[in-house]
């Protein structure tokens, strides 16, 4: 069985690992249930992988600026802890439970589309690192609570599991989804999304008469900032020039400048300026990489919909959202890493002296792509407001679970890092905490986790779902009539401005002298 292993991981790691590939595959598949020609399913194919791999690309250039800033922060406030790193800690786990993962991917992900094609939870989860994360985390977790000897339990379990959440989380996140897009053509495929549905919740609490963040009316001096990319790194040079400013005042310049790889106080400063805009190119080029996707998957999805997965939505990861709510973006990801900080000091002054839980230090990546999405959250619910406290909300929900995860992870646990969004964090606990009881309390437990979260997915897809609920549907009653003022105003400017010209011409005329007869 060693080969079934081997081509199980091939399959898991060079195919479902590649987001670029797996969209590739399904619009491929979409295309061809579509009867199109070979040349347009190869090129349609071809262009969405390469969409992927645009917004691959740009994620990794914001990674790329975001790591140097994570580590001068750490340097310059001297706090010590726990980071959330999805890859670091699924690494390590692969050296052990690598081919239980596998089986655990390849499995689950058939689970998925049996459950979509047969509940009404049609939602395809394409995200296919996301797929790994959690395929890796069901592993470790179901490993140490049903202990060595049992490999075959935990690949079944897992599977369950991992087919489970993959369909429900997207279903209970669509209310809000269609609410962003302003359509039902995708969905949200990606596992922090606790964070989203608790940002969009927020907002619909506290923004009812808040404006969007994308509707900032800038002064005329300003309105270069109305261009979100502009915007973004502007931000991020000044989020820079603090700290660098900071860092060579707090820390021995060696130490410093070691951290930028720059030669002297100058150049350091000017490295830190040029990772803030380059951190603006790698959103731009997300977001052109969105487009390009979406451009090719959503018209080849009709296909899969209508042949394979009847009524199916691709579940997409999170930056495709991001060009509904630039502004919202960067107010969620900021307003998030505020969350994670505050949280930090809650868990360093209470939560870690009571109970044992880790210091989770707040990561500049899992803060700005789930926090810039539940900035996107918020803000269709509850405007400003929503995007700041949507974004708060989530980076408080991004260190406090990850912490508790660590409680369930068993020796894996004592590494330096952890899966760090949403949905690791509560759904790993849950799964966990259920096998406390022994092997056979756990087999029921876990499978009556997973009936309850089918269940409860199906309830929610139609009562809200299909139903039509709007998230926010005062807010928009708000903002309609402040739109009907605003054009009622306008319009009474207007018919002034009309009159007075009517006056002031009809004034010329009886000024001008009459012409002798």
């Amino acid at each position: 069985m060693e080969w079934l292993v081997v081509v199980l991981n091939f399959i898991g790691q060079q195919i479902l690992n590649v987001p670029a590939y797996l969209i590739g595959i399904i619009t491929a598949i979409g295309l061809m249930a579509m009867r199109r020609n070979s040349g347009q399913v190869i090129g349609g194919a071809l262009k969405a992988a390469l969409g992927f791999l645009i917004l691959g690309a740009g994620a990794g250039v914001v990674v790329g600026s975001l790591d140097p800033l994570g580590a001068l922060i750490l340097a310059v406030t001297g706090a010590q802890g726990v980071i959330p790193t999805n890859e670091v800690i699924t690494a390590l786990a692969q050296e052990e439970f690598g081919a239980q993962s596998a089986y655990v991917l390849t499995l689950g992900f058939i689970v998925m589309l049996i459950l979509a094609r047969f509940t009404p939870l049609k939602y395809v989860f394409l995200t296919g690192h996301h797929m790994v994360f959690m395929a890796t985390m069901l592993t470790v977790v179901l490993s140490v609570g049903f202990g060595d000897g049992l490999s075959w339990l935990v690949v079944l379990i897992g599977a369950l599991l991992l087919g489970v959440i993959m369909v429900v989380m997207p279903a209970f996140a669509h209310p809000w989804t269609k609410k962003i897009t302003g359509n039902d053509t995708i969905a949200i495929g990606h596992f922090g999304t606790l964070g989203y549905i608790a940002a969009g919740a927020s907002g619909q609490a506290v923004g009812r008469r808040s404006k969007s963040t994308e509707d900032i009316n800038f002064p005329q001096g300003l309105k270069f900032l109305r261009d979100s990319m502009v915007a973004t790194s502007l931000s991020m040079v000044l989020i820079y020039m603090v700290f660098a400013i900071w860092g060579l005042i707090a820390l021995p310049l060696e130490e410093a400048l070691a951290i930028f790889g720059a030669a002297d106080a100058g150049a350091f400063i000017m490295a830190g300026f040029g990772l803030a805009l380059q951190f603006g190119v790698g959103v731009a080029v997300i977001l052109y990489g969105v487009r390009t996707v979406l451009g090719e998957l959503v018209p080849a999805f009709q296909g899969i919909a209508e042949k394979v997965v009847p009524g199916a939505k691709p579940a997409l990861d999170i930056p495709i959202v991001f060009p509904f709510g630039a502004n919202a973006v960067l107010i969620g990801f900021l307003s998030s890493f505020a969350g994670g900080l505050i949280s930090l000091g809650i868990l360093a002054i209470w939560l870690n002296p009571m109970f044992g839980l880790a210091l989770i230090l707040p990561g500049m990546v899992p803060h700005f792509f789930t926090g810039g999405g539940a900035g996107v959250y918020g803000n269709a619910t509850g405007g400003r407001k929503g995007a700041v406290i949507g974004g708060f909300v989530n980076g408080v929900i991004i260190t406090i679970l990850p912490a508790i995860l660590l409680l369930v992870l068993g020796e894996l646990g004592f590494a330096n890092s952890t899966f760090g969004d949403a949905d690791f964090g509560w759904f790993g606990t849950l799964i966990g905490v259920s096998l406390l009881g022994g092997t056979t309390l756990g087999v029921v437990l876990t499978i009556v986790i997973a009936m309850v979260l089918v269940i409860a997915a199906i309830a929610f897809q139609r009562k809200f779902v299909d139903t039509g609920w709007v998230p926010g549907a005062n807010r928009q009653e708000w903002l309609d009539g402040l739109k009907a003022e605003e054009k009622a105003r306008a319009d009474a400017e207007k018919a002034r401005k009309a009159e007075e010209r009517k006056t002031a011409a009809a004034s010329s005329a009886e000024t001008v002298p009459q012409k002798a007869e």
